[in-house]
């Protein structure tokens, strides 16, 4: 295949040796892999704090400085899809699967299995469990996919540079950059990318399911889920094939639109009026303790520490590893748009409406739980919101539309992350031809089986998380190469 770099051929021996490893010893891989995380999250956690706190300081400088006026494209460029459209994009590619996979269960297991500080199943449980919740999918995760996404759109589309991770750092190390080190970088955000990937096929596969056998009695196990990972593997595959502005657009919208239908049912359906209340309570806690959340590390409490390094430590390296094709995809959608427009559309939107869900959902699961209607505390992760939708009214329509809403995130999240590994293995084309993207959709998908045979999932988990690492302190340059041009940019108007 003509066009492909090096980053391709490295990568792909990269992911055999750290597969085959998997699915030969997955016990070993476990251990040794959840070893490497919880040395990372106790040594380098005040780090992941202090970066992401630091990014989000710098998303909403950005957006009130004289910076926020520059178009990230040429002065003349607009936006190439609507704002609905954008937005319905960067909701796909950023959250997806994860909002109906942990939309009640995060918060109900912040309110009645381990709260962060409060004692279970109290008010202050509940007060804190969605506080908490929209702290982990709120603004701090949308700053570090705005800021990568920034980044990689200001380089591509103001400076003509190809859509690669390492062409981002060419102000600060020049050539070097088209060499073995870019060569590196890139690597390292297609590793990264690939696994994170695979890793959400497994858990949607395993939560679609889970949804089936709920309603339909659907066996649970590998043969099930193999044949719903090729079944969602060729509507993808068929989905990618059809480009950017039609197949991943036009996904997009319907993502969007059934999850707003399935958010009005909850709310609807659910506690109407303690759903609102709470939302806007949590919202107001939310805000006001920033600050506190943001730089927590519980020095001197161990309980508390072990939370944090299992929650939000385990998030912010989980996000940082999402970032490169998170960053590259929002990217790609955002030509034309100003930076502020760009930062405030990333920033709040996304936050807003996932703190609503999050409410509605959670607030929903942990009345059930409170009033003692059902004990969901005790259901598995994948399980949680099919059962609280089992105690509600019209509860098989909304277990239909939450099993296609998760369907159709995981055909966008597998086609855009075969879009940008396309991308980032043809040196940053925005065109990747169709058999360089149905060769990583193939691989993503083999990936996901193959681990899913040996129930390796947590294991592949822990090695994105271990690859963060490593792809944090790219972001702390491509943040330094990018104020560094936007000052020059600055002085040449």
């Amino acid at each position: 295949m003509k066009n492909i770099s090096k980053v391709f051929y490295i990568t792909i021996i990269l992911v055999i040796i750290a597969v085959g490893y998997g699915a030969i010893a997955p016990d070993n891989f476990e251990i040794v892999t959840s070893k490497i995380q919880g040395f990372i999250a106790n040594t380098f956690g005040w780090y992941y704090i202090l970066l992401l706190s630091f990014i989000l300081g710098l998303s909403i400088f950005l957006i009130l400085s004289p910076y926020g006026k520059i178009r990230l494209g040429k002065d003349t460029d607009r936006p190439q899809f609507s704002t609905i459209t954008w937005i319905a994009m960067l909701f796909s590619a950023g959250m997806g699967i994860g909002l109906v996979f942990y939309g009640a269960a995060e918060p109900l297991s912040h309110f009645a299995i381990n709260p962060a500080t409060a004692e279970p199943n109290t008010a202050e449980a509940f007060k804190e469990s969605l506080r908490q919740t929209f702290f982990h999918w709120g603004f701090h995760v949308w700053a570090m996919y705005g800021i990568v996404a920034l980044s990689l759109a200001f380089f591509q589309f103001r400076k003509g540079q190809p859509g690669l991770i390492s062409a981002t750092l060419k102000p600060l190390f020049g050539k070097k950059m088209e060499g073995p080190w870019g060569t590196l970088v890139d690597v390292l955000a297609v590793f990264a990318t690939v696994f994170g990937v695979a890793t959400s096929l497994g858990f949607g596969a395993v939560q679609i399911n889970a949804g089936l056998n709920y309603l339909f009695g659907v066996k649970i196990g590998f043969i099930s889920q193999l044949i719903i990972i090729a079944i969602v593997t060729v509507l993808f595959i068929m989905s990618a094939w059809s480009g950017l502005s039609k197949g991943i657009k036009y996904l997009s919208n319907l993502n969007l639109s059934l999850a707003i239908a399935l958010l009005f049912l909850v709310v609807i359906l659910g506690p109407t009026l303690l759903i609102l209340n709470t939302f806007t309570d949590s919202l107001g806690g939310y805000l006001s303790n920033l600050v506190q959340m943001s730089f927590r590390t519980a020095p001197l409490n161990e309980d508390n520490r072990e939370w944090l390094n299992a929650w939000t430590i385990f998030y912010w390296s989980w996000w940082i590893a999402w970032a490169p094709f998170v960053g590259m995809f929002i990217a790609r959608v955002s030509k034309g748009r100003t930076i502020k427009e760009f930062l405030f559309g990333v920033l709040v939107v996304p936050t807003v409406i996932g703190a609503f869900w999050f409410s509605a959902f959670g607030s929903t699961a942990i009345n059930i739980q409170r009033t003692g209607i059902q004990d969901l505390a005790s259901a598995s992760t994948e399980l949680v919101v099919f059962e609280m939708f089992h105690t509600m009214p019209l509860s098989l329509i909304l277990s239909i539309v939450a099993i296609l809403l998760i369907i159709s995130f995981f055909i966008t999240s597998a086609d855009s992350a075969t879009f940008v590994l396309g991308m980032q293995s043809t040196g940053g084309s925005l065109t990747p031809p169709n058999t360089v993207k149905l060769t990583w959709g193939i691989i993503q998908s083999t990936i996901a089986v193959i681990l899913l045979s040996v129930n390796g999932l947590t294991a592949l988990q822990n090695t994105i998380i271990i690859a963060a690492l490593p792809f944090s302190f790219v972001i702390v340059l491509m943040i330094i190469s990018l104020l560094k041009s936007l000052k020059e940019e600055l002085k040449l108007k």
